[in-house]
């Protein structure tokens, strides 16, 4: 808890009252590997304003394994992670190495290591992976049944009127691997929140009502705003370098000790002038 006897104070000097044996290089890398938390939001800015009692919250200094994946979560059952952009969820026929399910088998030799869903390359944000048959097939019902919660970011080109909404369609894919829209294909439904609109680009908060194979780009795109980085998709801009696709968000439940499971990840820094003031 903060105590503030000045009229205006920054989180890094909060910070430095609370951690007075800390450098200011230490405290100002804390708040950029997103670790200070303000009402469980990280705090990207070291001189965001705090006020007087101000709780703040220090995450526990993070993991990583190769490749840059960060650790949020891990027991004997399964474990929660962070997977960076650029990165494949698991092996294909023309990539076997540098996946995140070949990080962890390489980490845990002899683990036996089951992902119970997939991250688009080009995304980024937390995944579950199980390490035993028992919780892979608990969790794979979890998902079957739309009882994990899984919340993303994006920002998309253009401007949605609408403050909430839905997209649905039935998707298939075709021989090179594009999703499409077609009668005869799966359900697929999406729910957006728009938080932000900054440019002629519109920040969004979207929730998977189910989890087709690049859901979220296709219907975006359907929609006529398609995700800012995704050439695939439509998208003629990308200011950001990257997909501005997220993993933000997912709560489940423990497939082993039905413990209720709430992981929230940090955005991309990249995203910070769309959603840091709205989250």
């Amino acid at each position: 808890m903060i105590s503030n006897n000045k009229k205006r104070l920054f989180l890094i000097e909060g910070l430095q009252q609370l951690y007075p044996m800390s450098s200011k290089n230490s405290i100002r890398s804390w708040i950029k590997q997103g670790r200070v938390l303000i009402n469980n939001s990280p705090i990207f800015d070291p001189f965001y304003s705090i006020q007087d009692k101000t709780s703040l919250k220090l995450k526990n200094k993070i993991k990583y394994t190769d490749f840059k994946i960060e650790i949020i979560y891990e027991d004997k059952h399964l474990i929660v992670l962070k997977k960076p952009p650029c990165l494949l969820s698991v092996p294909t026929a023309f990539e076997h190495k540098k996946t995140v399910f070949s990080v962890l088998k390489k980490r845990f030799y002899n683990q036996r290591v089951f992902p119970v869903h997939r991250l688009d390359r080009e995304a980024s944000g937390l995944m579950i992976f199980a390490y035993s048959n028992e919780a892979r097939n608990i969790l794979k019902k979890q998902l079957e049944h739309h009882l994990i919660h899984r919340e993303y970011l994006a920002i998309v080109s253009g401007v949605i009127k609408e403050k909430k909404g839905s997209w649905r369609s039935t998707l298939k894919e075709n021989k090179n691997y594009v999703v499409f829209s077609h009668p005869k294909g799966k359900k697929a439904i999406t729910h957006f929140e728009k938080i932000h609109v900054k440019e002629n680009l519109t920040a969004l908060r979207l929730k998977l009502e189910t989890g087709r194979k690049n859901q979220i780009r296709f219907q975006a795109s359907e929609a006529g705003f398609p995700i800012i980085g995704d050439k695939k998709y439509g998208s003629l801009e990308n200011p950001l370098k990257r997909l501005a696709l997220h993993a933000y968000q997912l709560k489940f439940d423990h497939p082993i000790t039905n413990k209720k499971m709430h992981f929230k990840s940090s955005f991309p820094w990249s995203f910070k002038p769309f959603f840091e003031n709205y989250l």
